[in-house]
């Protein structure tokens, strides 16, 4: 006897992952150019902005994918850390 099981939602999962695998690859390398100006906390800001900006373009596609959001989350994070750090002068 065989017995066959359906998993509900394994297709949107795969479809996520999918997308997800697409997104990763859109935000790999380098994703935009900005300039800071050690010290000026205005010129920090505005290279942030320009870099979230630069993340959501790459990633507009993939909007509403729970894995592609994490992982916008985190870079967006991680820029932002960084570009603070080489700000400070």
């Amino acid at each position: 006897m065989t017995m066959q099981i359906k998993i509900d939602g394994l297709d949107k999962f795969k479809r996520q992952l999918n997308e997800a695998g697409r997104a990763f690859k859109s935000l790999d390398g380098e994703i935009a150019k900005v300039n800071i100006v050690p010290g000026d906390p205005i010129s920090v800001q505005a290279a942030i902005r320009q870099m979230e900006a630069a993340i959501d373009r790459k990633a507009s596609s993939y909007r509403g994918n729970p894995l592609v959001e994490n992982i916008v989350k985190q870079l967006k994070e991680r820029y932002r850390a960084e570009i603070a750090r080489r700000g400070r002068g």
